[in-house]
């Protein structure tokens, strides 16, 4: 295993949602993930009994203070560089799915061979959306576009039009629908990372029951158990991943931050023994 993939996960925030369509407001996240992942309620053990207050199992970097959009783009992977140099790995908290795309350059930079593994009701790769290639519609796209993964296979998706179904298909992009997951079966077991993994997880592919506080809910999407699941079912070393596009403001009940937080307390768990 490389030295990149060995680093201590570690948490920083792009609190960035200039590039949102809708509704703003993930920009607010980071700091309330961190309180429900710090929060009395729960405990710090991870479910292999990983202790997240162990700095060798998660260390936290702090926010990104971020501009304009293309600024913005230029501080992410800038700081993400910045942590991967010092042997790290990070979980990224977001933010709008925007930020992966400056996150991806640079973890494919350490990364000779990189596979992509996301959740998502959407499959975020438009050419462009409302006029800007940047939207956080349109990250796939650009990793796709300059080559900055080998593998990409999306879970959960349910709202494909034609146009995102001709990119998907002319870059050999695995989408596993959410109607073709919820058969079970084979559907489950089909997708083999062949590399290193990226995972991106975008709260709005989760059923909205689980995690209503987005910006674009999409109802019949996942359980936050199946996602748990899937992640410690990989075979392959964690590279570095995120957990965007949840909206604070569209969250009246609280639900969605504790979601967040497990999430971030699994994904540093499996860092941690990947």
């Amino acid at each position: 295993m490389t030295d990149s993939l060995r680093g201590t996960p570690t948490l920083i925030g792009f609190p960035y949602d200039a590039s949102s369509s809708h509704i703003r407001g993930t920009a607010a996240a980071p700091p309330i993930i961190r309180a429900a992942l710090h929060s009395p309620a729960g405990n710090r053990a991870t479910e292999s009994g990983a202790d997240i207050s162990d700095p060798a199992v998660l260390q936290d970097d702090g926010d990104v203070a971020l501009g304009a959009p293309a600024e913005a783009r230029r501080d992410i992977e800038a700081a993400t560089r910045r942590l991967l140099k010092r042997g790290r790995r990070l979980i990224a908290l977001g933010g709008d799915h925007s930020i992966t795309y400056p996150i991806v350059r640079a973890v494919r930079a350490r990364n000779p061979r990189l596979s992509i593994l996301l959740f998502d009701a959407h499959p975020d790769l438009y050419p462009e959306f409302e006029g800007d290639r940047f939207s956080h519609a349109c990250p796939f796209a650009r990793i796709l576009d300059e080559g900055l993964c080998d593998q990409l296979v999306m879970i959960g998706i349910r709202t494909m039009n034609a146009t995102q179904a001709a990119v998907a298909a002319r870059y050999g992009v695995q989408v596993i629908d959410m109607a073709s997951w919820a058969g079970g079966g084979s559907a489950r077991q089909r997708f083999t990372l062949t590399a290193p993994v990226y995972v991106s997880i975008d709260v709005d592919g989760f059923d909205p029951a689980f995690a209503p506080g987005v910006s674009h809910r999409e109802p019949g999407g996942l359980s936050v158990r199946e996602v748990l699941t899937a992640l410690d079912q990989l075979t392959v070393p964690i590279a570095g991943a995120d957990v965007v596009e949840f909206n604070p403001g569209q969250d009246p009940v609280g639900l969605t931050a504790p979601v967040c937080a497990k999430l971030v307390k699994q994904l540093a768990g499996r860092m941690t023994v990947a």
